[in-house]
């Protein structure tokens, strides 16, 4: 009957009490237990900049992988440029019925005595092994770049004879505008190029191309802190310039015959990091017509290294 305690069901049985089935069910002390200090965004599962970084760390991981395995060298003057300094070609590609001129039968010559391997495929075939990049029906297949060490490039900077001069990248993340770089310090007489081992491009068969085959003649080097051995130079005594739109001296009023010397030039975009201007002995720029926006890496380390060669070699130092 209604409100009879006694009844069957009634009594709850010694130790099947569930407790509370509404509010904290009694774990409020354990809810509120400390977590630990809040992990950064780029930690955070699900977050914004967390999800970014994963993206780059998996791009990066990308190119990692890619640099692995072989590049094509594409274009009949980097080809030639390439078995001429001997570069170590695994396979030349040449496009059926291609238009030969004295580059493809040099090619053709070269390959054959260093024992390449010449194949004949369609030219679509060479379009997708090169990326489609302009390759004008002939592609070298290369090894992966070999790199130097850094302390390596000052060495022989100082054994060359001449005034050293070297050349570090900053953050130059297009592998054209490396490749310019190469080929203009190659061009000017600098005797390396340093790049970081992070946010910097590597030595692509884009890279490659650009450089005109001139990436076999100049040592390049990675260095796993870029601030460090900039640093590491300055001890040995070399003068560290870099290049900046906002320099705090101007072109024409530092003595860029100095010896021996380091010129950094910083990304396409941000230009300088903060760490590596603040270890520049000094920034210079070039000064320009008014209302004319900055040049871009490759083009102001052409103007910047023409300068100081026509200064090394005025001051009797190359």
């Amino acid at each position: 009957m209604a409100g009879n305690s006694r009844r069957q069901g009634a009594i709850r049985k010694p130790g099947t009490k569930k407790g509370q089935v509404v509010g904290s069910g009694g774990q409020r002390r354990k809810s509120l237990e400390g977590k630990g200090p809040t992990p950064k965004a780029d930690q955070r599962p699900g977050h914004p900049k967390q999800r970014k970084a994963a993206a780059a760390a998996k791009a990066e991981k990308a190119r990692n992988k890619k640099a692995e395995g072989p590049e094509i060298i594409a274009g009949r003057n980097p080809v030639v440029e390439a078995l001429r300094a001997d570069v170590p070609g695994t396979a030349l590609y040449v496009a059926l019925n291609i238009d030969a001129d004295d580059r493809v039968t040099e090619a053709v010559r070269m390959a054959a005595d260093k024992g390449i391997s010449i194949l004949e495929i369609p030219r679509e075939e060479l379009d997708r092994k090169t990326g489609k990049a302009m390759h004008q029906g002939l592609g070298l297949q290369v090894p992966p770049f070999e790199y130097a060490h850094p302390d390596d490039l000052l060495t022989m900077a100082q054994d060359s004879g001449n005034a050293p001069l070297l050349v570090a990248l900053d953050g130059v993340t297009d592998p054209r505008n490396l490749g310019a770089v190469i080929r203009s310090a190659a061009a000017f007489g600098a005797h390396g190029v340093l790049l970081p081992e992070r946010r910097s491009a590597g030595m692509t068969a884009v890279a490659w191309r650009t450089s005109a085959g001139t990436a076999a003649k100049l040592p390049v080097a990675v260095a796993t802190n870029l601030t460090r051995q900039l640093k590491a130079w300055a001890a040995e005594g070399l003068m560290i310039v870099g290049l900046d739109a906002d320099g705090s001296v101007d072109i024409d009023e530092l003595d860029l015959a100095a010896d021996p010397l380091v010129v950094v030039l910083g990304s396409e975009g941000r230009g300088l990091s903060r760490l590596v201007r603040e270890n520049c002995d000094a920034t210079v720029s070039i000064p320009m017509a008014a209302g004319v926006e900055s040049l871009n890496a490759s083009v102001a380390a052409s103007v910047l290294l023409a300068e100081v060669a026509r200064r090394r070699r005025i001051a009797g130092r190359i």
